[in-house]
């Protein structure tokens, strides 16, 4: 037995490990092009006018044909009959497409979204009850950052199906502030107060002019909504500083803010 073993090493066992060194280097050399191609893409994506979002599943699909054309290459080095792999790949694809779905609708999502294009990289969009800053369009997600820094994650086959809502769009966005002051303030008075208050903070005067309107009378107060236009990248900082200006304004202008009181009349 040693003897046949000794025999078959000196006949065969040369020219297998042969074809194995053969199929190893095949897969070292085919790696470090993958990662070559992979950086050549990156750098075609970063000149292209291609949204930066849409790079990572760009990328992502690239790398996985490339992997698989490489598995098929070391196979066939090996002996393999690729065709018989082919064949079985397919059966399988069709497998594995029926039991992954959600993947595939996924995936799909994601070339609806690179031709549709409803936002662009770093927008500020709601999809699906979520909000927040376009980070990238991957192979299955897309992915939003909060501005309390949250990632979230949002199926393709998803934001394809939602309603998508792009306040980033027009380059401007409107700020709506309810502001509710009492029944003995006049109601000019309130809403001049309210106009100046937005006018001192870096509104826009296009599309319109800040203005503020007297909107229902409630049961303890009056409410009042004031509007202005800023600039998309300015929306928080001006909510924030108008917000807390208002209730310094009023009181300089001698307007109460009301809440919710309850007046009793005794009679003798």
């Amino acid at each position: 037995m040693l003897e046949e073993l000794k025999i078959w090493l000196a006949t065969s066992g040369a020219s297998l490990l042969a074809v194995v060194l053969k199929a190893i280097i095949i897969a070292v050399i085919g790696l470090f092009v993958i990662r070559a191609v992979n950086k050549l893409l990156d750098k075609v994506l970063q000149k292209s006018k291609l949204e930066k979002a849409a790079h990572s599943l760009l990328k992502g699909l690239a790398k996985t044909v490339l992997t698989v054309l490489l598995a098929l290459i070391v196979a066939s080095s090996l002996g393999v009959d690729v065709t018989g792999i082919v064949a079985l790949a397919s059966v399988l694809t069709l497998a594995v497409s029926l039991a992954l779905q959600n993947m595939l609708a996924n995936v799909i999502g994601g070339f609806t979204l690179l031709y549709t294009h409803p936002f662009s990289s770093g927008d500020y969009v709601e999809i699906a009850g979520q909000a927040g800053a376009v980070q990238e369009v991957g192979i299955a997600y897309t992915k939003l950052m909060t501005p309390d820094n949250k990632l979230i994650s949002i199926p393709n086959s998803a934001v394809t199906a939602a309603q998508i809502v792009n306040y980033s769009a027009s380059g401007c966005r409107r700020v709506d502030i309810d502001v509710s002051a009492s029944y003995d303030a006049p109601t000019q008075l309130v809403i001049d107060t309210l106009v100046s208050t937005a006018n001192a903070s870096f509104v826009l005067t296009e599309p319109e002019q800040p203005y503020a309107v007297l909107v229902s009378y409630g049961e303890s107060c009056i409410n009042y909504t004031l509007r202005f236009w800023v600039k998309t990248e300015d929306y928080w900082a001006a909510l924030f500083a108008v917000n807390q200006k208002i209730k310094a304004d009023f009181d300089a202008a001698g307007v109460q803010m009301s809440y919710p009181h309850l007046n009793v009349h005794i009679e003798k």
